[in-house]
């Protein structure tokens, strides 16, 4: 299990309502524990792009966690903030996006 202690609105923008799109897992006493929001992770995943995080989006494709469209539609709406986050290029990350989903949109 890869537990890691970051977010991915550490290195991109995040859609609204993100956490409304956070699956639960368990409930211990009152904490509720939950997932960050399967789109904005594979996002943040492509966007870094080692070798095993291209590898966990794939993963998440083919379990069907996350969808090529549900991508490209997060991608387009968080675009326009990219600017927030000078280390990353939006036309290489993308590109990126454009790979790992099949092509252009």
């Amino acid at each position: 299990m890869n537990i890691e202690l970051a977010a991915p609105d550490d290195f991109i923008p995040v859609r609204e309502g993100w956490d409304a799109r956070s699956p639960f897992v368990a409930q211990e006493g009152p904490l509720t524990f939950c997932h960050f929001d399967f789109v904005a992770q594979a996002l943040a995943k492509i966007e870094r792009g080692h070798a095993q995080d291209v590898e966990d989006v794939q993963t998440m494709l083919e379990r069907g966690l996350v969808t090529a469209d549900a991508l490209r539609t997060a991608f387009d709406e968080i675009a326009p903030r990219l600017y927030r986050y000078p280390a990353v290029d939006p036309e290489v990350f993308r590109r990126a996006v454009e790979a790992i989903t099949g092509g252009p949109w």
